[in-house]
């Protein structure tokens, strides 16, 4: 039966030509996210046997597919072990995108990959040729199995003093996926309180180091985790991985320095800790803020600028091709490179020796403009119909446009109208995000039939 199924989805989604990628990509995530929100409407899926109802069901299945984290219900209090593999499947599929699950399918099913479907994963993994398509799906399953397989270990052994041998290996495991996968679920609702996330673990630097490295490894995305499989040394990595290493860390290094200076003697957050446990939230802070979302220090109690920054980083989130979100860190570099190439009057956008494409450059600013109109329209759209202040609603959309799932603790409790925007919002930032960057990298280019005279333009 199963096998029937997945022959099905493959020959509905992938076979039909009449598809181009965005459009796999949308309609798979969509799909995905309809059957478990009926899946999670069942009374079954719920703790107390009773449903959930639809909304709450499809606002957890677009946070677990879309790997956000944002919630109405504390998943441990409120889903079942049903409810709660329904979620974990959801995250993972969402985590590795549908179309290495597919291809994930096709070998176990010992079934040859068609040029179709190796040129949908050159897309979906923003790849720029064929070449090694099917080895870099290949090893990244085998990678992300590993890499889960080996924090699930790890937290396991951390979480069974505190919840049994049967309770801390099935929380290893779903937390070491839901954080490779960037998703920031979790089931530690019923032993510190509903919505605490890491809270209670924030003085653990075993746990929190290991989710951390995780989400950092998750979030790099599969082409770098090729380059250096195959390169196996940073000076002969591609200048694209070198880029992708860079930002990240820079990101991290930073935002951890941010947090430590700005959070050090706030009460609410860093500032009743220690020394070493002060550095290791902070650290913490930074890496989950890459769409991660697992909560460590609380998030209502940052201070205004924390919150700002915060939301820039959510934002930005991972790296192209990863399990992250967000407008992705190479996108973010060209964006920095083509402001000091313009600030140093060249017209043309550099890095380490070459040139990165004008159209590239295009690329890059036109995503990074839509998404900034979103998260604008978005905010003041919520704070005017919630009558709350713009910070804290500002930082709920880039929790849910970057698919992190951080929250200040507004989400439960806004009104189904924003509630639902929220749902639209982790929608556009996962597979809007998704298909835009791949409708950007696969249209070709279009010679103008007229030209016109140029015109002079006042800049500033």
């Amino acid at each position: 039966m199963i096998k029937k199924i997945a022959l099905w989805m493959r020959d509905m989604f992938i076979r039909n030509r009449s598809l181009n990628a965005t459009r796999v990509v949308a309609v798979s995530f969509a799909v995905i996210i309809l059957v478990g929100a009926l899946l999670l409407t069942l009374p079954i899926a719920s703790r107390s046997g009773e449903s959930a109802g639809f909304f709450t069901g499809l606002f957890t299945a677009t946070s677990a597919t879309c790997v956000t984290g944002l919630i109405l219900v504390d998943t441990w209090t409120q889903w079942s072990l049903f409810g709660q593999v329904v979620i974990l499947a959801m995250i993972q599929l969402g985590g590795l995108g549908f179309m290495t699950v597919i291809t994930l399918v096709s070998f176990a099913l010992h079934r040859r990959i068609g040029l179709s479907e190796r040129l949908i994963m050159v897309s979906t993994l923003n790849l720029n040729d064929l070449d090694g398509v099917v080895r870099v799906v290949r090893h990244a399953l085998m990678g992300t199995f590993l890499l889960e397989g080996i924090g699930a270990v790890i937290l396991s052994a951390c979480m069974i003093p505190e919840f049994g041998i049967a309770g801390g290996i099935w929380r290893g495991i779903f937390h070491a996926v839901s954080a490779f996968c960037n998703a920031g679920f979790d089931l530690l609702g019923g032993r510190f309180g509903a919505f605490s996330s890491l809270v209670g673990y924030n003085d653990h630097p075993v746990v929190l180091l290991t989710i951390a490295a995780l989400i950092t490894v998750g979030g790099l995305g599969f082409f770098v985790w090729e380059d250096i499989l195959r390169k196996r040394s940073i000076h002969r990595l591609s200048v694209y991985s070198k880029m992708v290493l860079l930002m990240t860390a820079l990101l991290i290094v930073g935002g951890a320095a941010f947090f430590l200076v700005e959070e050090y003697a706030n009460p609410a957050t860093l500032g009743n800790m220690p020394l070493w446990q002060k550095l290791c939230n902070a650290l913490f802070q930074s890496v989950t803020l890459r769409t991660a979302g697992f909560d460590a220090i609380g998030q209502g109690g940052l201070s205004d600028s924390s919150k700002a920054f915060s939301s820039i980083l959510m934002l930005i989130g991972g790296s192209s091709g990863s399990t992250a979100g967000g407008l992705k860190t190479a996108t973010v570099a060209v964006l920095l490179l083509a402001l000091r190439s313009g600030l140093a009057g060249r017209e043309q956008v550099t890095f380490r020796g070459r040139t990165i494409p004008y159209r590239r450059v295009l690329n890059a600013m036109t995503l990074a403009l839509v998404m900034l109109f979103l998260f604008l329209v978005g905010s003041m759209v919520i704070s005017t119909v919630e009558g709350l202040p713009y910070l804290d609603c500002a930082f709920e959309v880039a929790s849910a446009m970057g698919t992190v799932g951080l929250t200040t603790g507004l989400t439960p409790n806004l009104t189904p109208f924003s509630q639902t925007l929220i749902i639209l919002l982790m929608y556009l930032g996962r597979v809007g995000v998704l298909s835009f960057s791949i409708a950007l990298m696969t249209r070709g280019r279009t010679m103008d039939k007229i030209r016109y005279p140029e015109m002079n333009v006042m800049i500033g």
